[in-house]
């Protein structure tokens, strides 16, 4: 399997933007509490989730299709390869998220955005933030208005995990690295 030094490496290497990779670790953070609560491999989870940006930043009109080409680079197995581009369904993407994971990512990718617009806007940050601030927010189109909310619904429904689940669990893995990702309280 792909370590996650070569997912970092590679990542590194076709994306420069910091905000790209908070996103790529708040995603990735996610996965992996998803796995542990799925009983699945977090490692493998976490890699996936990492990597699911790969091509965005060098190549956003090929995002998704030009993932499988990079993600070669390091020998990536067919099924991770698989995974990171159904999170794309609908969009960029032809590939349908099938399995849990899949179902997972297609849905929180757009969900962590949602929880990281929201704690910027808290004087305290990710800390102590709830559910219902999320949703609060989520009620203002104008807010995180790149946020496709139709699709974290779409998610869930595949996923079979309820919203508030899906936001509760999105806030408790991203608080355990807010400091990664530029959400710890300020000063």
């Amino acid at each position: 399997m792909v370590t996650r030094d070569e997912a970092e490496k590679l990542f590194k290497k076709y994306n420069k933007s910091e905000s790209l990779y908070h996103h790529a670790l708040a995603v990735e953070a996610v996965m992996r509490e998803y796995a542990k609560k799925t009983g699945e491999d977090p490692e493998y989870w976490g890699i996936v989730g990492f990597l699911h940006d790969i091509d965005w930043e060098m190549f956003p009109e090929e995002h998704c299709r030009k993932a499988p080409e990079l993600l070669k680079e390091i020998d990536m197995p067919d099924d991770m390869i698989h995974a990171i581009c159904s999170h794309g369904w609908g969009l960029v993407s032809d590939v349908e998220p099938e399995r849990e994971m899949e179902k997972i990512l297609y849905t929180i990718d757009e969900l962590t955005g949602l929880v990281n617009a929201t704690a910027l806007m808290r004087p305290e940050r990710i800390e102590g933030m709830g559910v219902k601030s999320v949703k609060k927010k989520w009620k203002t189109k104008g807010f995180a208005a790149g946020v496709n909310r139709e699709l974290i619904e779409k998610g869930s429904e595949l996923s079979g995990i309820a919203i508030d689940d899906l936001i509760q669990t999105t806030i408790d893995a991203m608080s355990g690295i807010k400091d990664q990702i530029g959400l710890n309280k300020p000063e």
